[in-house]
């Protein structure tokens, strides 16, 4: 089913006693697909739970975690995405860094 979009009829107008005709802007045709609808969001948590299918049982357990968690994705772009997860690494953990808000009395 397509996505509705706003008419690009146009709309009459009156100026004076002249009855003109203005253009509504128009949409440029999507085609019935939105391109959000191809992007996803992949956690920290979802990422070393394919990480590790990847890396202990092999492609195919990673490809099948991945569709689990997202079950949109054809299994050829699953490859492709469960093989550039793998290659993710964790990322670090930053301390957070303690700044004092006012000098303390012994540094006056």
């Amino acid at each position: 089913m397509r996505a509705s979009r706003p008419s690009c009829n146009p709309a009459p107008a009156r100026h004076g006693r002249a009855m003109q005709r203005r253009r509504r802007p128009c949409l440029p045709a999507t085609g019935g697909m939105l391109h959000a609808s191809a992007m996803f969001v992949v956690t920290e948590s979802d990422a070393a739970a394919i990480r590790d299918a990847f890396h202990q049982e092999g492609e195919l357990s990673a490809i099948i975690e991945l569709r689990q968690r997202f079950p949109g994705i054809d299994h050829a772009k699953a490859r492709d995405c469960a093989r550039t997860i793998a290659g993710w690494k964790p990322l670090p953990v930053t301390p957070c860094p303690v700044v004092p808000l006012r000098p303390s009395r012994k540094h006056r």
